[in-house]
């Protein structure tokens, strides 16, 4: 399997290309629409599933017979279908783990996700294949068919070959994604399985809410509740919008001030999870983490809110993803007893210890440190003796 890695650039557009995007957004959601439409109509009616194969046939016809769809380039009307195609995928597959878990089988549709109609502004990228229909040129500029040549900001530079281009548009302007292959994933399994141990030391990180995360050495990093501290300006521009009449460009309006304050959100705490992704995997050979079961949590505890500013499973993600990129193993180990076990002599204690005790004292040894240190240094010795899977593998 070969590695990809996606590159994002702010794009600027001007107002006839920002026009020319609009219209291929416009374009292409109908086309997904109507996909949708027919699978969901042959599948009601004959009991048969319509394949991406057999959409994909019909496409130059259908062209023929739609100018706007004619005008759009054909790889990527392609690449839309597919698009359709993935979803439907992973609807079949959420429906198989749904039934094995014992759920009726009416409420199965529902619970995992059957692919819905795109509304109006709700389809927002358009993906081309490289060298037909889009390229970046020698200049740094992002090419589009029908579109022209958009000027890019190029933080930094594009590295592997490019295969796709996508412009996305979103509450705070728009986007081009490189999609780019970066070689062979299978020779970096082999130097992280065939390497010696690593020369830097292992860690264990034991992620929390007052504090974002604990490490094994001795280290907190601070929680930033960026949702938190946001809340005051988003109830204030929720209400902004509710007052303004439905269909209206004053709502409109209202809501993108509401989306891009999201956005804007969203984009630090992501700034920050990289910035303490990278800060681990710079200093560690190996880091370990609790396999948390995050979506389970979220639903049934009161800290949800809590849970979800932090981004546990966002971070992991990066972690894992520059991890691997680093040659840096990464291994999640179990959540069992982590807190309640005594790092230094390994004992439990007679009484669960309650959440509320943030020193923890071993009643056996009466070795006494914070809570959370004492459960990063577990996670660190369970991921060192091998009690883990390895999630940094490419394969």
């Amino acid at each position: 399997m070969r590695l990809q890695k996606a590159f994002r650039y702010r794009a600027y557009p001007n107002r006839a290309q920002q026009e020319a995007m609009n219209g291929l957004l416009e374009t292409h959601r109908r086309l997904y629409n109507t996909a949708l439409a027919e699978r969901k109509g042959v599948y009601e009616a004959e009991q048969r599933t319509v394949t991406y194969g057999q959409q994909s046939a019909k496409l130059k016809t259908e062209r023929r017979n739609n100018p706007q769809l004619a005008l759009c380039n054909f790889s990527s009307c392609q690449r839309t279908l597919k698009r359709l195609e993935r979803a439907f995928q992973a609807f079949f597959r959420r429906a198989k783990s749904g039934e094995k878990s014992g759920e009726k089988a009416g409420q199965t549709r529902e619970r995992v996700g059957y692919p819905r109609f795109r509304g109006y502004g709700r389809f927002d990228s358009v993906e081309f294949t490289i060298g037909d229909g889009a390229k970046l040129t020698k200049e740094g500029k992002a090419y589009f068919q029908n579109v022209g040549e958009v000027k890019l900001k190029l933080h930094r530079p594009v590295e592997g070959e490019i295969k796709t281009a996508t412009f996305r548009r979103c509450a705070d302007g728009w986007y081009v994604v490189f999609v780019c292959d970066m070689g062979e994933a299978s020779k970096v399994e082999v130097v992280v399985e065939t390497s010696p141990p690593p020369a830097k030391p292992a860690v264990g990180i034991d992620l929390g809410l007052k504090s974002f995360l604990v490490t094994s050495d001795g280290e907190s990093v601070e929680a930033l509740k960026l949702y938190r501290k946001a809340q005051k300006r988003l109830r204030r521009l929720q209400r902004s919008v509710s007052r303004k009449k439905r269909g209206g460009s004053n709502r409109r309006k209202a809501v993108q001030r509401l989306a891009r304050l999201h956005v804007h959100v969203a984009n630090q705490r992501r700034d920050f999870h990289h910035k303490v992704a990278r800060s681990l995997v710079d200093r560690y050979g190996l880091i370990a983490h609790e396999d948390l079961n995050v979506t389970g949590m979220v639903r049934s505890l009161r800290l949800a809110k809590s849970m979800q500013d932090a981004g546990w499973s966002g971070f992991l993600a990066i972690v894992s993803q520059k991890a691997a990129c680093a040659v840096v193993q990464m291994v999640a180990v179990s959540p069992c007893q982590t807190t309640q076990t005594c790092s230094r002599c390994g004992c439990l204690p007679t009484v669960s210890i309650d959440l509320s005790v943030r020193t923890y004292t071993c009643e056996h040894c009466g070795y006494s440190l914070d809570r959370d240190l004492n459960a990063a240094i577990n996670i660190r010795n369970r991921g060192a003796t091998g009690q883990g899977h390895c999630l940094c593998r490419l394969t």
